[in-house]
């Protein structure tokens, strides 16, 4: 093996044309004999190009609708012979197999097609067998062979023959060769999960998962820390597909919150009115509905000012004028929509550190993929919590049923204390939060601090009456004792929404009735770790 390998053979079979005239005429240009197949030889010949066919290469036809086109040892022996073999170059001779110095090929549109809700069997034709087995044998051979799967990778791949006199290096190829790998196993990622979906298989025996780099990332969770963010490929919706309009690279933290609050505001349509949800630390700070968006933020907003600052704010239309006026007013990281209009983006214009993104779109909050979490020595994977309760799957458990009003607030609650760190607890009053406890060991510490919290808040704002009196109040899981429930009554709370399900259901329920509460069960619980 040399360092420099001149490049005088090249193999082209792509699915995606971009690029690919521009290419080959590069190539052209500098002497490179042109290999190819069916609608790849025919762009290439369409451009002026002399391209020869695989099938007068290999003396065999394309048969079986392309499927069987490039599996002949006359391509693969192209792709693997080691130059610098005695043997392996007397087979080559002996057989009449030409060096294949590079390969250029990207995939059948398997992807694609599954996002596209294609059917089964369309999504088994798209399954491309003869690409994956060529960029395999040339990047195990990127000794002497340089593997592009990649549209990005044309510019990259002609400036490094402009710059070695139509040569190759061997560091160059070797990262040719990493990135192939890396295709093929998203490629098998992206068939067998698909797969494993279509024959309704939930723990196949093997799982993998892949992703493409959209940023290489300043730091992760803290300075110490390399990170990247990774796309799957998905078209859900939300911070990976949103386009950002200004302001300074998002950051690991900001993506992960970012994520947190557009999935949370996800959760009310915007054919029920404006939302507005606050994010910090990927937990709710304030979320809130109203008659604007503007309105929608100043509830949220007033739930915990102080958490506020310097947070994530997520709302379920349009961002307008009047609102981003409102959101100018103190420091914000992020803000996530679906859209914005010509006055908010002027408003924020003046705003440079402050980033906006847009969605087009919510995420279905009923729909979703897995989600994955890395342990020590293995990985956890599970559905995505895509539980919905309506009026219909509430159990009334105690004396006194909710008013029309509490269930309102209750359901909307419910909603919040989905998105929020266990042990959760969320109050609520008219449509917004006024209390949230999160992330702690005791569900009885998570209500006394949301308790606190509101109380500190509504001395902030002058008001005479607390924020959580005459609230409701949503727990993610059951309460085990009455301790709980008890501490958010005395807060001011006068419903309860909850799972249900405690051994000791009966003591709750009898300590609600005693203290006046209205509760009901939901069946379903929302853990968050």
């Amino acid at each position: 093996m040399t360092d420099l390998v001149p490049l005088r053979r090249a193999l082209l079979s792509v699915s995606d044309k971009t690029g690919l005239v521009e290419l080959g005429q590069a190539l052209a240009a500098r002497g490179v004999d042109l290999l190819s197949t069916g609608g790849t030889a025919k762009a290439l010949r369409d451009a002026g190009l002399s391209v020869r066919d695989v099938s007068d290469l290999t003396e065999f036809p394309e048969m079986m609708d392309g499927r069987v086109k490039t599996l002949h040892p006359k391509v693969h022996g192209g792709l693997l012979a080691l130059r610098d073999n005695v043997a392996h170059v007397s087979a080559m001779n002996r057989h009449g197999i030409e060096a294949i110095d590079l390969l250029v090929v990207n995939l059948y549109p398997f992807e694609e097609t599954v996002a596209k809700d294609g059917d089964y069997a369309t999504c088994i034709e798209n399954i491309d067998i003869g690409g994956p087995a060529m960029i395999r044998a040339a990047s195990k051979n990127h000794g002497f062979v340089s593997v592009v799967t990649d549209v990005d990778d044309y510019e990259a791949l002609l400036t490094e023959l402009e710059v070695n006199d139509g040569s190759t290096t061997y560091p160059f190829r070797q990262k040719l060769a990493l990135n192939a790998y890396a295709r093929t196993a998203a490629y098998d990622a992206a068939v067998s999960n698909w797969m494993a979906g279509a024959l309704d298989e939930p723990a196949p025996r093997r799982r993998a998962f892949a992703g493409t780099l959209a940023q290489t990332l300043r730091y992760g969770e803290n300075p110490h820390q390399t990170a990247a963010f990774y796309t799957d490929g998905t078209a859900r919706p939300g911070v990976a597909t949103a386009k950002q309009h200004q302001g300074k690279e998002l950051s690991y933290n900001n993506i992960n919150d970012t994520d947190a609050a557009f999935e949370l505001v996800s959760e009310f349509a915007p054919s029920d009115g404006p939302a507005c949800a606050i994010i910090k630390h990927a937990n709710p700070c304030g979320v809130a509905r109203g008659t604007s968006l503007a309105e929608a933020y100043r509830a949220a907003f007033n739930c915990d000012q102080t958490s506020a600052f310097g947070g994530i704010i997520a709302l379920n239309q349009p961002l307008d004028g009047e609102t981003a006026e409102e959101i100018a007013n103190i420091f914000t990281e992020v803000v996530i929509a679906p859209g914005a209009d010509a006055d908010a983006m002027s408003i924020f214009a003046k705003k440079k550190n402050l980033r906006l993104l847009t969605t087009d779109a919510l995420a279905d909050p009923k729909a979703g993929n897995l989600t994955v979490r890395q342990v020590s020595g293995g990985l956890l994977v599970q559905d995505k919590d895509n539980g919905h309760i309506g009026l219909k799957d509430l159990k009334v458990v105690t004396q006194r049923a909710p008013s029309d009003a509490e269930l309102a607030d209750l359901l909307f609650a419910w909603k919040v204390a989905k998105h929020v760190k266990s042990n959760a607890i969320v109050y609520v009053k008219d449509g917004a939060t006024v209390g949230v406890g999160a992330g702690q060991m005791s569900r009885v510490d998570s209500a006394r601090i949301a308790a606190r919290k509101s109380a500190d808040m509504a001395e902030a704002l002058g008001l005479d009456t607390p924020l959580i009196q005459g609230s409701v109040v949503a727990s993610d899981a059951f309460f085990p004792f009455p301790d709980g429930l008890l501490t958010a009554a005395e807060a001011g709370a006068t419903a309860v929404i909850q799972p249900g399900g405690s051994m000791r259901d009966n003591e709750v329920i009898a300590a609600a009735d005693e203290a006046g509460l209205a509760m009901v069960f939901t069946g379903m619980r929302h853990f968050r770790h």
